[in-house]
């Protein structure tokens, strides 16, 4: 009877070290998982600010370019009206290049994959086409989709609102290239419908030689070198329209892009705030479940 009392008694300082070891290791275990909902909480609202941040910039930015985009746009109708009137027509046969407007900056949701996609559509009906592309966006995709149609790149435009200089300097430089030369050139841009909203679209040009084929281009009376002239100052504005419109598109794409991260970012916060109250709940609730035992077996 008395050596089994002590085996008893023995045993109690024993089970009390294994229940307290077994709290321990339950208690570290909470601590280590709060540790890792605490740095990722860090991490989202830190996100949460920069793309806050990025949205009242995007804000800004789609304002003006709204404005210079109205302006572009004004300018290239009424300067295609002159053209427009000759009948020209774009005709199967003819010698035809792809112009595709886009940019070097990410994060504006998938304009850039719209006109890629528009531009892969034609090729798959229009193969052995050539093509420019305007941003290394655009690039990336087309050479993955069509490898070999690009002749020509040009980057490092529109970091702000495209001026009627870099339209001019893209347009000379397509025209004076040997490997571009067409009768219709393709522009294809993305056209502004509103602030969440666009679509893939193509302004055509013509050369001088081609208009003056048109049907209806002997009705107007043009002293000689007055139309190459004009055509030519008319590609750099269709090229500028292209460019400040999908800037316009950019920006609102960017503003809607980081209004979307902004607000998902809000909601991992509060389920991980949640997660990170009830983890502390159950581990002061286990602290005094120790104490309370630590207490009671004394």
């Amino acid at each position: 009877m008395i050596s089994g009392l002590g085996s008893a008694t023995r045993s109690q300082p024993l089970m009390r070290s294994v229940f307290l070891n077994s709290a321990l290791n339950q208690s570290s275990r909470n601590m280590a998982t709060l540790r890792e909902i605490q740095t990722r909480l860090k991490s989202v609202t830190n996100i949460a600010k920069i793309t806050k941040s990025m949205k009242m910039i995007a804000s800004t930015k789609t304002t003006r370019a709204q404005r210079a985009m109205e302006q572009a746009r004004q300018n290239g109708i009424v300067s295609n009206d002159g053209v427009k009137y000759t009948d020209v027509k774009d005709e199967e046969g003819i010698k035809k290049i792809v112009i595709v407007s886009s940019s070097d900056k990410g994060l504006c949701g998938g304009i850039h994959s719209c006109v890629s996609r528009f531009t892969r559509d034609h090729l798959a009906t229009n193969p052995g086409e050539k093509v420019v592309v305007i941003g290394d966006k655009a690039k990336a995709q087309i050479i993955r989709m069509s490898p070999g149609s690009i002749v020509m790149n040009f980057n490092q435009v529109g970091k702000l609102i495209p001026t009627f200089e870099e339209s001019s300097a893209i347009a000379t430089e397509i025209l004076n290239n040997p490997d571009t030369t067409f009768d219709c050139a393709q522009i294809v841009y993305n056209k502004f419908i509103s602030a969440i909203s666009y679509e893939p679209e193509v302004i055509p040009s013509f050369t001088t030689e081609y208009i003056q084929k048109a049907p209806s281009f002997a009705v107007y009376e043009i002293p000689d070198g007055v139309l190459e002239n004009y055509n030519e100052f008319l590609f750099a504005t269709n090229l500028h329209w292209a460019l400040v419109e999908g800037h316009a598109t950019e920006m609102a794409a960017k503003r809607a892009a980081m209004d979307n991260a902004t607000n998902n970012a809000e909601e991992i916060i509060g389920k991980l705030t949640l997660q990170y109250n009830r983890g502390r709940q159950a581990l002061i609730t286990n602290q005094l479940i120790e104490v309370i035992t630590g207490a009671s077996a004394l």
